[in-house]
């Protein structure tokens, strides 16, 4: 176990592992979400690959165009091709980099999430077992693995967090038929963890919207969903229009991703955004 343990950390010179809040004031408690941390992986891997076949895709293009031109001696169009395949090839290593360091934090994920299964369980078994001083030293020990694995576990979490982008989201305004009518004015705020993002829009007399931001850049988290409320402006006072989740899995993509969220329960009023990761 220290070997493994000394092996992590090693190997990551990154952010340190992120603390919950228990409900006792004053203790921190681990919280690693193993389940979450694995679709979040697939997505990633699958985005990441989808960037490396698009980008050999341009390289196999752009060699091809290279060997025509230079049999035609064409050599500032050569030399331009020449940087420009330079670029793309530069570009490719280092995806192929940003996945191997993915693949590489989440096996070392897996390994300690089975160490901490693996001495849960026995430090189970020996809770049901008589009480000696020999059981209680191997429950003490035990449970001193359970937390190093969960710190690790933790630690690893942060790491995976630094490899997974940016979403660019952008505004696309409220979608509404007959509930939306000229000189509507509407807040929108949207979160992720603890970043948020306000906005304020207006429903003008040719059905059009004005919003006094459009794009918001937004850090992925492992575990924090998007969570999205509107407000109708009346003046003085604020009128709830509908508060929704959105998961931000499906975000993973080359192509920006269109997203009509209900924000009201039957539909009435949808919120239109594009995200491109």
């Amino acid at each position: 176990k220290s070997l493994s343990r000394t092996s992590v950390r090693s190997r990551m010179s990154l952010k340190p592992p992120k603390a919950y809040n228990s409900l006792q004031k004053g203790a921190l408690i681990w919280d690693p979400k193993p389940l979450q941390v694995k679709k979040i992986f697939e997505a990633l891997k699958k985005g990441l690959n989808e960037y490396l076949e698009a980008h050999q895709a341009e390289l196999d293009y752009l060699s091809g165009r290279h060997k025509d031109t230079k049999r035609n001696s064409r050599l500032a169009f050569y030399y331009d091709l020449d940087k420009q395949i330079r670029s793309v090839e530069r570009y490719i290593r280092k995806l192929e980099f940003h996945i191997s360091k993915v693949e590489e934090l989440y096996e070392a994920y897996c390994i300690q999430c089975r160490l901490r299964d693996g001495a849960t369980n026995m430090k189970q078994a020996f809770s049901l077992s008589p009480s000696t001083k020999a059981s209680r030293e191997s429950l003490l020990e035990l449970y001193r693995n359970v937390q190093e694995c969960t710190e690790d576990m933790c630690f690893i979490e942060g790491a995976l967090e630094v490899h997974l982008g940016e979403f660019h989201v952008k505004m696309k305004g409220l979608v509404g038929f007959a509930r939306l009518c000229p000189g509507d004015q509407y807040e929108v705020f949207v979160r992720l963890g603890r970043q948020k993002w306000r906005l304020k829009g207006k429903i003008e007399t040719d059905d059009s919207q004005t919003w006094d931001e459009e794009e918001k850049i937004f850090i992925p988290n492992l575990h924090e969903k998007f969570e999205i409320k509107v407000t109708e402006l009346r003046g003085l006072a604020t009128i709830l229009v509908g508060v929704v989740t959105c998961d931000s899995i499906s975000f993973f993509s080359t192509k920006p991703q269109a997203i009509v969220v209900d924000i009201t329960e039957l539909g009435t009023i949808k919120l239109r955004l594009e995200v491109l990761w």
